[in-house]
């Protein structure tokens, strides 16, 4: 929601144009591409809670009699010049007009949700495979679910060992509500049943706060589960399974440590088909997104539809469209080549010892309807040091804190007379922390943290990927000079 009142937090991005408040969008039915032969599927059981799932074959949320809505083109990734705030449960204020310097280029894409389809289709075998992190002397069998097909013992691939190690950990989820249905895909943090998964996953796009939730092992057990907690700012949740035990969590891995070109395997139910394993490399690192938020609408907000969506936003192939987002959140990613597609968000990126690098997050489309995307080569993912950071105080506390710089900005890169690339500070707010730090309007931030900043998107993203409290350093040109100050972040109000 875009506000100017004295009474509320400023963001750490501009509103320029405001961005009015909409729910977040349930989004569009996936339908196979053309060419595609789909064979008849049998409807899932109904669950024993009674509470509907995805029913029909090849349908995703919902009737499939649901129309699908058209994607939208967007521009560049950034704000494109157009000087989008972030607009999180605290309002933003607006900044100082941004003015579009000339020759800038659109592109048409659309950034999608890896998320969510209707109608589960288990994939498997019985053997579990050879795990290579063994040691040589004990190459052994991994135990547990069963769920990697190895047809040739002697003859595995490092793919395969991962695959062996990361399919146990790696969980289909389904959830149902007066929404719709659909599925997605969860990590295992603990053998007791703690799962990390994307907010919009368990609350249906951002179209409810009280979905129906069961989780389907890897090995093809059943539980119901409940929401520990969600962090819509940064689209991860934290899920409880009942009665569970014996489960295998994932290792994490720092994510800090990762280089361009390291190799990556995305594991995940991507249109229904869990245990799928893709392979490919971090194609870039320290990018930042702008996406719509799937914050669970409050209390009689669910069917407002009003506003316009941000540059970067989700299309979750989850039934009829509810209307377009205006809300949106910023986020740091890990970008991957390997296939992600939608029913593979909350799924697990690893890396070349099967540890969780990230959490699948959202892909990159080059436009069309709903039912034509699909993977491109350009997904992401959440780095797993955020996740480990975020699922912690969700599990703690219920609820995750975020930072807050004090400081509208907007991209330099469209502020008459600069001429370098930063997140230009329109103005600090006073008391906050950017001015207790000695920031002041016309600073250019350019790094933050040791992370590269070149735009508005960059400086909100990290900020809000650490915890309230958090002491930073960054880097700013003033005039023409570069400078560092020392940060203790504020905490952003939810």
């Amino acid at each position: 929601m875009s506000e100017n009142t004295s009474d509320r937090q400023p963001e750490d991005v501009p509103a320029t144009p405001p961005v009015p408040e909409t729910p977040a969008a349930a989004a569009a039915q996936h339908t196979p591409p053309a060419g595609w032969h789909v064979p008849p599927r049998p409807a899932p059981p109904t669950p024993t809670s009674g509470a509907p799932y995805p029913v029909g074959a090849g349908a995703s949320f919902g009737s499939p009699s649901q129309p699908t809505q058209p994607t939208q083109p967007t521009l560049p990734l950034g704000d494109g010049g157009r000087g989008y705030g972030e607009t999180p449960a605290a309002a933003q204020e607006t900044a100082t007009s941004t003015k579009r310097k000339s020759g800038a280029v659109r592109v048409a894409g659309l950034l999608v949700a890896a998320a969510v389809v209707g109608g589960a289709a288990g994939l498997g075998g019985a053997y579990a495979g050879v795990s290579l992190f063994q040691p040589a002397s004990t190459a052994t069998t991994a135990t547990g679910p069963t769920s990697v097909t190895v047809n040739d013992t002697d003859d595995v691939n490092q793919t395969t060992a991962i695959a062996a190690k990361v399919v146990p950990s790696v969980v289909t989820i389904e959830a149902a509500g007066g929404a719709g249905s659909g599925t997605g895909s969860g990590v295992i943090l603990s053998s007791d049943g703690y799962v990390v998964t994307n907010t919009h996953v368990v609350t249906l796009d951002g179209a409810t706060g009280d979905a129906a939730i069961r989780v389907t092992t890897s090995d093809g057990r059943v539980f119901d589960a409940e929401i520990v907690g969600t962090d819509p700012l940064y689209d991860l949740a934290v899920i409880k399974l009942q009665d569970a035990d014996g489960l295998t969590p994932i290792e994490f891995a720092d994510s800090s440590d990762l280089n361009v070109g390291d190799e990556t395997t995305a594991v995940g139910a991507p249109l229904g088909l869990s245990n799928t394993v893709t392979t490919g490399i971090v194609s870039a690192l320290n990018r930042s997104i702008e996406i719509a938020s799937s914050a669970a609408p409050d209390e009689g907000d669910a069917d407002e539809n009003q506003g316009e969506a941000p540059p970067f936003s989700f299309d979750f192939g989850q039934g009829q469209q509810s209307g377009q987002p205006a809300e949106s959140i910023k986020i740091a990613v890990i970008q991957t080549d390997a296939a992600i597609n939608p029913g593979n968000s909350g799924g697990a990126l690893v890396d070349s010892q099967g540890r969780l690098i990230g959490v699948n997050v959202a892909i990159a489309s080059a436009g069309g309807t709903s039912s034509t995307q699909g993977n491109i080569g350009v997904g992401f993912a959440i780095p797993s040091d955020i996740v480990q950071r975020v699922t912690d105080e969700l599990i703690e506390n219920g609820s995750a804190t975020h930072g807050l710089l004090g400081a509208n900005v907007q991209s330099a890169a469209y502020v008459d007379d600069a001429d370098i690339t930063g997140a230009y500070i329109a103005e600090v707010t006073a008391g906050g922390a950017a001015e207790a730090a000695g920031l002041r309007a016309g600073d250019i931030v350019t790094e933050f943290n040791g992370v590269p900043i070149t735009d508005s998107v960059d400086l909100t993203a990290q900020v809000r990927a650490l915890a309230a409290g958090s002491e930073v350093s960054l880097t700013y040109v003033r005039d023409g000079r570069d400078a560092t100050a020392d940060v203790t972040l504020g905490e952003l109000e939810q």
